[in-house]
């Protein structure tokens, strides 16, 4: 049975270098979606040097356990390509669970694009290869621009519907991450960030995993 987490990754008002960590931890996530078979959407708030934070849709059998998987603090230990000759070698950023969404966000089919491509990512070789997936964008009232592939189903209908409703569950929890942020600065999860024991270590600038 297919579920969906939404994530938030955040740099906590960090530096650049978290911020880089941030775009690194993204990229790291896209192969975990792989090797668990799920669907991951991204929505940035881009900054100077990366990624100030991101929120992600997860989407599939296997979406809780990845997510479960993949909460914590990160620790990324690595020489500032911004600064070199700054001392500090350990940069934190923070993987949360957000909250489901309560309010929903309503998407006018017509404003959203589509594009028919052939399916790849998660499944391998038992994948869909005709172009039954469908790349969909959208972008909101306030400009922020919403982009998902999705390729469930051998059928290119079923693939527009779910693309309608990922782009709602990514905007949805975007939305919600913002208004709890304005409405409480101590619920804010980007103030939350806990340096110490990380949950993943990575090292350098080729952002290799910790064992």
């Amino acid at each position: 049975m297919s579920s969906r987490e939404a994530l938030l990754l955040s740099s906590g008002n960090g530096p650049g270098e978290c911020r880089q960590a941030v775009g690194h931890l993204l990229s790291w996530l896209g192969a975990k979606a792989t090797q668990y078979g799920v669907e991951l959407d991204v929505a940035t708030r881009d900054a100077t040097h990366g990624p100030a934070s991101a929120v992600v849709i997860l989407s599939g059998a296997r979406a809780a356990e990845l997510a479960c998987a993949v909460e914590g603090t990160v620790l990324w230990r690595c020489q500032s390509e911004l600064r070199p000759r700054h001392k500090r070698k350990n940069w934190f950023v923070q993987i949360f669970r957000l909250p489901a969404a309560t309010d929903a966000v309503r998407i006018d089919p017509a404003s959203v694009e589509m594009q028919a491509i052939r399916a790849g990512g998660p499944g391998g070789q038992h994948q869909n290869k005709t172009s039954s997936a469908i790349r969909a964008r959208w972008t909101s009232a306030d400009g922020q621009v919403y982009a998902v592939v999705v390729r469930d189903t051998r059928s290119q209908h079923q693939n527009r519907r779910l693309a309608m409703e990922r782009l709602a569950a990514l905007a949805a929890a975007e939305k919600a991450e913002a208004d709890a942020a304005r409405q409480d600065e101590t619920w804010a999860l980007h103030g939350q960030l806990q340096r110490g024991e990380p949950r993943w270590t990575f090292e350098g600038r080729q952002f290799k995993e910790v064992k």
